[in-house]
C-alpha cells in the first residue's frame, strides 16, 4: 500500500508540474468516455440502457475527436475552448439523432472557465451555455422535451459551473490565508528586529550612564589620593578604597551587560592578551618563512599605550599581508616604528611592482578613494584607516617614486582631551598620488 500510494503521489506531482501532459491525458480519457457512451442506447426511459445496440456515425466520431482535442488547450484558451466545444455540441444536437455525448467536452470546458474567472462571468457564461445546449436538445431532439436526457444536459452544465466556482473560491481563500500568514510572519520578524534594536539602545544607554559615572568617580578619587598621598596618607587610603569599589562596580556592570547581550551557543571570548609590538618578531618570522624578506627597525615598542600598540601591530600586519599578496616575486619589505614627540610613526615600505607592474587600485587611473582594493576583499586599507582614525591618527598609503608601495601611519601616543577634530583628518587618510 505504501508503494502504491507513493507511486500515485509521484504521478500526481509530475502531472502538476506538467499541466499540458495532464490536459492531454484528460482529453484522451474524455474521448474514450464519449465513444463508449455513444454505443449506449438509453431506450424509452422505462428500462435500463442497452450497450452495443447502436453504433455512432462517422460524423459524430469526428465531432467527439475535435472537442476532445480542443480540451488540450483548456488552460491557455478557456473561453475559446468553451465556445468551440459548445458550438460542436449544438451541431451534434441539430444534425444527429440520437446525438452522441459530445456535450461531455463542453461540461469540462465550462468547469475550466468557472474555475479561472470571476463569479459574474461564470454566471453569464454558465447560463448562456446551459440555456443554449438545453434548448438545442429539446427543440431538435426526437425525444420529448421533458425527457431525462434533456434535463441531464441542463444538470451537468449547471454542476460544472457550480463546481468550477467552488474550486475558484477555495483557491482564492487558500491564497488569502497564505498571504496573510506570510504578512504576519514578516510583521513578526520586523517587530522582533525593532524590539531587539530598542533593547540594545536601552542597554547601551544604561551601560554608558553606569560606566561613565563609575569612571568619573575613579578619576576624582584617584586625583584626591595623588594630592593627599604625602601629607594625609589615611585620606589617600580612603580615596583608593573608593577607587577600588567604583572599579569593581563598573566591572560588575560590564559583566552583567555583556551577559545580557551574549546569547546561548556563542563562542567563548578569547583569554589570550591582545597582540602588540612585543610580538612583532613572531609576526615578521611568519612572513619570512612565507618567502618575504622583512627588515625591522623598531624602538620603544613596549612603551606605547595599549590601544596605540594594538593599532600599530594591526597596521603592520595588514600592510605586510598586502605586500605578500600584491608585490610580486622578489619583493622586500621594510618596517619601522619610531617615536616622534607625542606621536608614533609606523612605516611599511616595499619595492615590489606586482604582476602587471602596479598594485590593484593604485594606478594613475584610480580616483580618490578608489585605491582601497589592495587586499583580496578590498577592505585592507579601509580597515587600517578606520583603526588609525579612531585613535585620532592619520594614515597615508600610495605608490612610491621609482616603484613599490608605502604605508605610513601617525598615531598619537598621549590622549588629547578637548581638542577638536582636525579638519580633513578622515579625508587625509586616503591614498596620495
Amino acid at each position: 500500500m505504501t508503494t502504491l500510494s507513493s507511486g500515485f503521489a509521484r504521478a500526481r506531482r509530475w502531472l502538476r508540474e506538467h499541466p499540458l501532459a495532464f490536459d492531454a491525458t484528460l482529453a484522451f480519457c474524455t474521448l474514450v468516455a464519449m465513444i463508449c457512451s455513444s454505443f449506449t442506447d438509453p431506450g424509452d426511459g422505462h428500462g435500463p440502457p442497452a450497450f452495443g445496440t447502436r453504433t455512432p456515425e462517422l460524423f459524430s466520431v469526428l465531432l467527439m475527436t475535435l472537442t476532445a482535442a480542443a480540451l488540450v488547450l483548456r488552460r491557455r484558451r478557456p473561453m475559446q475552448v468553451l465556445a468551440v466545444t459548445a458550438a460542436l455540441a449544438a451541431v451534434e444536437y441539430v444534425l444527429m439523432d440520437p446525438p452522441a455525448p459530445v456535450v461531455m467536452s463542453t461540461v469540462i470546458a465550462l468547469y475550466t472557465v468557472a474555475s479561472r474567472t470571476d463569479r459574474p462571468t461564470t454566471w453569464r457564461v454558465g447560463l448562456l451555455t446551459m440555456g443554449g445546449l438545453t434548448a438545442a436538445a429539446m427543440v431538435f431532439g426526437s425525444t420529448p422535451w421533458y425527457s431525462q436526457e434533456n434535463f441531464g444536459v441542463f444538470a451537468w452544465t449547471g454542476l460544472a459551473s457550480a463546481a468550477g466556482d467552488a474550486v475558484r473560491s477555495r483557491r482564492a481563500f487558500v491564497d488569502a490565508i497564505r498571504e496573510r500568514a506570510e504578512r504576519a510572519e514578516r510583521t513578526r520578524e520586523e517587530e522582533a528586529r525593532r524590539r531587539v534594536a530598542e533593547e540594545r539602545l536601552r542597554i547601551a544607554r544604561d551601560l554608558h550612564d553606569v560606566v561613565a559615572h563609575h569612571i568619573a568617580l575613579v578619576n576624582v578619587q584617584a586625583g584626591v589620593a595623588a594630592h593627599v598621598m604625602d601629607k594625609r596618607p589615611d585620606q589617600a587610603k580612603e580615596a583608593l578604597a573608593h577607587v577600588r569599589d567604583a572599579s569593581r562596580s563598573a566591572l560588575n556592570e560590564l559583566r552583567v551587560t555583556v551577559g545580557l547581550l551574549r546569547q546561548q551557543g556563542d563562542p567563548e571570548a578569547p583569554t589570550e592578551p591582545a597582540p602588540g609590538l612585543a610580538v612583532l618578531g613572531e609576526l615578521v618570522t611568519t612572513f619570512r618563512n612565507a618567502g618575504l624578506p622583512v627588515e625591522v627597525a623598531c624602538a620603544d615598542r613596549d612603551r606605547l599605550p595599549a590601544a596605540v600598540d594594538l593599532a600599530a601591530y594591526r597596521v603592520i600586519q595588514e600592510a605586510l599581508t598586502n605586500v605578500r599578496k600584491h608585490a610580486g616575486a622578489g619583493a622586500k619589505a621594510e618596517v619601522s616604528v619610531v617615536r616622534v614627540g607625542t606621536t608614533a610613526e609606523v612605516t611599511v615600505l616595499d619595492n615590489g611592482r606586482g604582476s602587471a607592474g602596479r598594485r590593484p587600485g593604485t594606478g594613475p587611473a584610480d580616483g580618490p578613494g578608489e585605491g582601497d582594493g589592495l587586499d583580496s576583499g578590498g577592505h585592507g586599507l579601509v580597515g587600517m584607516r578606520e583603526r588609525v582614525t579612531a585613535l585620532g591618527g592619520v594614515l597615508t598609503a600610495g605608490p612610491r617614486y621609482g616603484g613599490g608601495f608605502r604605508v605610513h601611519a601617525i598615531l598619537p601616543v598621549e590622549a588629547r582631551t578637548g581638542e577638536p577634530e582636525r579638519p580633513g583628518t578622515a579625508g587625509g587618510t586616503g591614498l596620495r598620488r
